[in-house]
């Protein structure tokens, strides 16, 4: 079994600014991010919200089977998190950079031009245990800021970051980025964000991608000229 590369039993709160445990100072980005997730989503009132829509929002049917992937999604972010932690802290670092940046920008986006998708049917022309688990989804999570997509956003941010892991198996890098891809679809597919939402989040990732891995993009164009 592969060993951790930070032993993290001798973890102490006085030590969160070693070099060896200071990438822990990263989970409090999600601590800032609920909080604000929390205040957008009750203080921001749904009249108030601009509607987003897509052509291909009206081409692309519901379909509920799209909501495995999307669920799985949370075990994907949370064990990819989990993975570099324990076996590539700077790994961890870009990718928890990655997704702080991508939330930065959606919440300054959620505040400043608060808006909402009314894609989702109003019943189900369907009743099955997907149907089920979407209508759940539908409650406990509203339809409003909603663009850019973070469920796409933290995607290709983990797909980006285990590409370029060293070590691990083509095999695997290639079912990470299927995965991320059908996570992307299953935001249209189950009406949880228009294609709005998820062109703005691929062009935000794009952007961070660049400012996060300039170098290794710079290193990857010299060394195949």
């Amino acid at each position: 079994m592969k060993k951790p590369q930070v032993d993290y039993k001798t973890f102490r709160l006085s030590k969160i600014n070693s070099p060896e445990f200071s990438h822990l100072k990263f989970l409090l980005g999600w601590v800032a991010y609920f909080a604000l997730y929390l205040l957008t989503e009750n203080l921001i009132p749904e009249g108030n919200c601009h509607v987003v829509h897509g052509k291909l929002d009206d081409i692309i049917p519901f379909c509920e089977y799209f909501v495995v992937p999307y669920v799985l999604w949370y075990a994907y972010v949370a064990l990819s998190l989990l993975y570099f932690l324990l076996y590539n802290t700077e790994s961890f670092k870009k990718l928890s950079l990655f997704i702080l940046l991508t939330q930065i920008i959606a919440m300054t986006v959620y505040i400043l031009y608060p808006n909402r998708q009314d894609l989702r049917p109003l019943e189900f022309e369907r009743d099955n245990i997907f149907t089920f688990i979407v209508g759940i989804l539908y409650k406990v999570d509203t339809n409003t800021n909603v663009c850019p997509s973070l469920h796409v956003g933290y995607s290709l941010a983990i797909a980006s970051v285990w590409l370029k892991e060293k070590g691990i198996s083509s095999w695997w890098k290639l079912v990470s980025t299927v995965f991320a891809i059908l996570v992307c679809m299953s935001t249209a597919f189950i009406k949880q964000h228009s294609v709005v939402d998820i062109w703005w989040a691929a062009v935000m990732c794009f952007i961070i991608e660049i400012i996060i891995y300039r170098k290794y993009w710079i290193d990857k164009i010299k060394s195949q000229k």
